[in-house]
């Protein structure tokens, strides 16, 4: 099927690289975090993945741009935008690697298999309802605020879905650092890596990222280097020209 008839009114295709495009739309797109989380969770060739509120679908196909996973599954609660990952799934010919789901992620019993994935991944809402100006948009209060899932929610079902010794990663605000850890120990998720993210070396953390080991023995936090968004010019860092991969070569 043509990108024309894919593509419904007001939405554009955004290359990823290697010859994988989204679909994405004022309501429904994607930021560095995704990028950068994406490749901090990145699955081996063969391991079984989850992504926990895919939005328009963008990690799983970053996955597949090389060395992809053995299969991925991507859990969206709107329709609108699981409909825009599944359309992108079909365009780029990978209904045999990836599977998107529109449900909600505290609703996936019986629907997903349980104690099985090697790896979940997810970005969730960075602010708790109640906090902060609530868009006047329902979609981006959804990706924004708690409104249908917490934390809490991401990091029980990722247990659930997780096998012995499989890894759950996540990207945050560090506001939230404490209470996110907190919560991977209480659902028997250890934190195992942790890695801070600055736009640049004079500029505070603006996110954390954050990967844990279901059943893992308690202690061996490994914290990393700080990843530089920028160099020192404004430009993307070596390391982030790294991350972009092939990606840098399209914007």
């Amino acid at each position: 099927m043509g990108d024309k008839i894919l593509l419904k009114a007001n939405e554009e295709l955004q290359p990823l690289g290697n010859g994988i495009n989204v679909i994405v739309s004022e309501e429904h797109h994607f930021f560095t975090d995704t990028i950068i989380l994406a490749d901090f969770s990145k699955p081996k060739v063969y391991e079984t993945a989850v992504e926990l509120g895919t939005g328009c679908g963008t990690i799983p196909l970053i996955w597949s741009r090389e060395n992809p996973p053995k299969h991925m599954y991507a859990v969206e609660i709107q329709e609108n935008a699981a409909d825009m990952a599944r359309r992108s799934v079909e365009m780029n010919a990978l209904e045999s690697s990836i599977t998107v789901i529109n449900e909600d992620l505290r609703e996936l019993k019986g629907k997903l298999n349980f104690g099985f994935f090697d790896v979940v991944v997810c970005n969730p809402p960075y602010k708790p309802l109640g906090t902060g100006i609530v868009s006047s948009g329902k979609s981006h209060s959804i990706v924004r605020h708690e409104n249908t899932c917490t934390i809490e929610d991401v990091i029980k079902t990722a247990s659930s879905l997780l096998r012995f010794g499989g890894r759950f990663c996540m990207c945050l605000r560090p506001d939230r650092l404490t209470e996110s850890l907190l919560l991977m120990r209480k659902y028997l998720i250890e934190p195992k890596r942790l890695r801070m993210v600055q736009q640049r070396k004079d500029k505070a953390p603006k996110l954390f990222l954050a990967e844990g080991k279901r059943g893992g023995k308690e202690g061996g936090l490994n914290v990393m280097p700080v990843l530089l968004i920028e160099d020192e010019s404004g430009n993307f860092s070596e390391e982030m020209m790294k991350i972009y991969g092939s990606f840098k070569e399209v914007k």
